[in-house]
């Protein structure tokens, strides 16, 4: 009887075992790739704009440079360089200063009021006025002529106040450019 119900003991000591669900077997978990970073957009090649060949402009012909604006203009029987015209002289006196051999012939001019002498002798002062600025910021007195015209060369024709605006001035003529 003892065999018995130790047998009986491990009968139901193994069915109780038994009356458990088993365990689910453990699948082993897929093999996932390991997540790879984003991948980089792939970078356009880094291209320079088409180098152009360099055009080389006249500045004495470009509109936007002061350097192809060869007039200063005065106010009635005035040789005083007015401000707005400062700019001009201060280009070409720097062109000078860089080339050294080139020269310029300053043309004073008047308009048609006034006597002959005494127009001469103002369209003088006019073209030694910009003489004189020149100097001061750098051009050489060797680079400089000064003429006067009067009233004997005028830019516009007519007898009114544009006509002889326009005709009261200094022109900047070059003789020898570098």
């Amino acid at each position: 009887m003892k065999h018995l119900v130790l047998v009986s003991f491990v009968v139901g000591l193994l069915a109780g075992c038994a009356s458990q669900e088993p365990k689910p077997e453990e699948k082993p978990a897929p093999a996932v790739a390991p997540k790879a970073p984003p991948a980089a957009k792939p970078e356009a090649p880094v291209t320079k704009p088409a180098e152009r060949p360099a055009v080389k402009v006249d500045p004495f012909s470009d509109p936007s440079n002061p350097l192809s604006k060869r007039s200063i203009y005065y106010d009635f029987d005035k040789s005083i360089i007015k401000e707005e015209n400062k700019p001009v002289v201060n280009a070409h006196t720097s062109y000078l200063a860089k080339h050294a051999r080139a020269r310029v012939r300053i043309e004073g001019n008047c308009d048609e009021r006034g006597s002959r002498e005494y127009n001469l002798a103002l369209g003088q002062r006019r073209a030694d006025s910009v003489r004189n600025m020149m100097k001061l910021l750098g051009a050489s007195e060797d680079q400089i002529e000064t003429a006067s015209w009067g009233k004997e060369k005028p830019k516009a024709q007519g007898h009114d106040e544009a006509a002889w605006a326009e005709n009261r001035r200094s022109d900047i003529i070059y003789l020898k450019k570098e």
